[in-house]
Formats: C-alpha cells, structure tokens, sequence
C-alpha cells in the first residue's frame, strides 16, 4: 500500500488573529505571505484567507478543511464574549454556546476528511488553526481535552503520513 504524505498549512495572518477576535468567513489577510511552492497535490479551506494563501498553488477548495463555525460568536473580540459561555466551550468539547459545531464534531469532522478523503501520494493543504488542531489529535489518538493547548501560529507547517494508521512527523 503506497502511502499518504498530508501536510496542512495554517493560513497567513489575518486581522482578527491580530486583535484577538473570531474571523469571519470572508476574512482576508492582514499580511498576505510569499507565494507557497510545492510539488505535491494542494487542497484549501473555502475561506477567502485560506484562499487567498494559496494563491499560486493551483489548489483545489475541498469542504472538509472548512474552519470550525462558531456561530453567532464569529467576528467577536474574545472579551466580548459572556464569560462562563466562553468557559463551558473551553471545559467542554461537546459546548456550542455560540450555536455552531462543537469542537467534539469538528474533531470527528476532521478524522473523516482524513481517513476517507485522500489517495496515496503527497499532499498540501492550506486551513486553519482549529482544522489543524484537530487533525494532530486524530493523528496522536489524543483526548478531545487537548485541542485548546495547542497552539497553531499562522503559515505553521505540519506533517503526517499514513501507512495504515495516522503518524505525526517532525521536521
């Protein structure tokens, strides 16, 4: 079985990473970044600011790396946010406070996209900070409790393969 090298691409900054806020869907960068170049296949979240980081890549937009939605919460500062709504979300995977999906299905989302949804070779797809994360707890089998402890910083790169289980590679 030949294997499947998948890396995710966290998207270039954006202003409501800067300001501390949850971005919008058409949400452009703040910052575009230097073109990316690969050779692999490229995939890339629907959103304007995965989009727009992919510029050049020939990337083809694939639903399953869509960001988390956060509901009625999207294009919120953090502090505007009801203080034990945010702390149910951020204690409880299964929370949507904000009427949106719940970090527990954007988890299980995520782990479908990546056992059903690539062939074997090599892969680059641009998405986002929770898509990412997500993706590293599928591939480490670790508890839904770690998804806030990971931190993803813009144009972060990281690597997995598949050869019959998901594995997290280093660089």
């Amino acid at each position: 079985m030949k294997p499947i090298h998948l890396t995710l691409v966290c998207h270039a900054r954006t202003e409501a990473q800067r300001v501390g806020r949850f971005a919008l869907d058409d949400e452009p960068l703040r910052d575009p970044s230097a073109p990316l170049s690969t050779t692999a296949r490229c995939l890339s979240a629907p959103e304007l600011r995965a989009r727009q980081t992919a510029e050049g890549l020939s990337a083809t937009v694939d639903e399953g790396l869509r960001d988390c939605d956060l509901g009625e919460w999207k294009g919120l500062l953090l502090k505007q946010l009801d203080e034990d709504a945010l702390q149910a979300w951020l204690s409880d995977p299964h929370a949507t406070p904000h009427g949106g999906e719940s970090i527990a299905a954007l988890c299980e989302r995520v782990a479908t996209w990546m056992d059903s949804a690539l062939l074997p070779g090599q892969w680059l797809a641009i998405t986002h900070p929770f898509v990412i994360r997500a993706a590293m707890l599928h591939a480490l089998a670790a508890p839904l409790a770690s998804f806030h402890r990971i931190d993803v910083p813009p144009l972060a790169e990281v690597r997995f393969s598949h050869g019959g289980q998901w594995r997290l590679q280093l660089a």
